[in-house]
């Protein structure tokens, strides 16, 4: 399916895991079913949310071959290819386009980080060797850095790169970088707490942590600003911004796998170094669940 223009709620799937830690692909394919039956418009694996950096190479390829057949082109499926190595990211990235990869979401280079240069031919050389969309994925309270305003313009005018994750939380940020946006260069939100914000500025939608949680009700809200209903769609976004938040009490994913374990969603473990929500977290989650009709 193309990804060319890609608006609505994507949700940055969750990796289930069985209790020996293996992948519970039996479970992916039940989450997957309920994602694309609620309305989810598109499908992001091997994100942050999905604890790649825990996975094996054997590992992630075996979930995004899973992803793709069991979706078969009803949305389109994103995959995170990003790595702090070029080279490994190019790797993969052509391993997962032909896979059939719709899109690729790209994250910047953490640890070793780089000078702007750097940063642009870390993306412009994984975009050069692909034929399907990249997006670039700004989280610099993971990566340690944050991709130059100068960057993302540069990029912006390349023709695979389709756009940006924006998950630095900054509005200042995306403010600077909005002019970017435009028929070939999308902005999406990577925080569901400001995602109505980010689309008054020209934003496609959200890449979704609470769409995990509540698929439907998160692409309802984007589907209704984006649509002109932007009074229901804050509504919404505020009836639930509590359980946005709190869905980030400890580092994701931690939290969305805690709720959805406790809606019977069974997904099981986390790997480490990720562990166990605290007692005095799971209540307050608990309690905002309960709150949005959850339990």
């Amino acid at each position: 399916m193309k990804f060319t223009n890609q608006t609505g709620s994507i949700v940055a799937m969750i990796t289930p895991f069985h209790e020996n830690g293996s992948v519970n692909f039996d479970v992916l394919t039940q989450l997957l079913e309920r994602q694309i039956a609620a309305g989810t418009d598109g499908i992001l694996t091997l994100g942050t949310t999905g604890e790649y950096p825990t996975m094996s190479h054997e590992e992630d390829a075996s979930v995004v071959a899973h992803t793709i057949k069991v979706v078969n082109g009803r949305v389109p499926v994103i995959v995170g290819s990003g790595s702090n190595c070029t080279a490994t990211q190019v790797e993969k990235s052509i391993e997962y386009q032909n896979m059939g990869a719709d899109a690729l979401l790209l994250i910047a280079p953490y640890y070793n980080k780089a000078n702007p240069e750097g940063m642009v031919r870390h993306f412009a050389e994984t975009a050069d060797r692909v034929n399907i969309p990249c997006l670039l994925y700004n989280v610099p309270g993971r990566t340690g850095c944050s991709i130059p305003v100068s960057v993302v313009e540069k990029l912006s005018k390349h023709p695979r790169i389709s756009g940006i994750k924006e998950a630095s939380g900054d509005m200042s940020y995306a403010m600077k970088i909005a002019h970017c946006v435009g028929p070939d260069f999308a902005l999406y939100s990577g925080n569901d707490d400001i995602t109505l914000p980010l689309m008054s500025i020209g934003g496609s939608g959200v890449i979704s942590v609470f769409a995990n949680v509540m698929p439907g009700v998160c692409h309802q809200i984007v589907a209704d600003y984006a649509g002109g209903n932007q009074a229901r769609a804050l509504e919404n976004h505020l009836k639930y911004l509590n359980l946005m938040n709190d869905l980030f009490l400890e580092v994701n994913p931690i939290p969305v796998k805690s709720a959805m374990n406790m809606m019977g969603l069974n997904v099981g473990p986390l790997r480490l170094p990720l562990c166990e929500m605290s007692e005095e977290h799971q209540k307050i989650l608990r309690a905002t669940m309960k709150e949005a009709g959850l339990l």
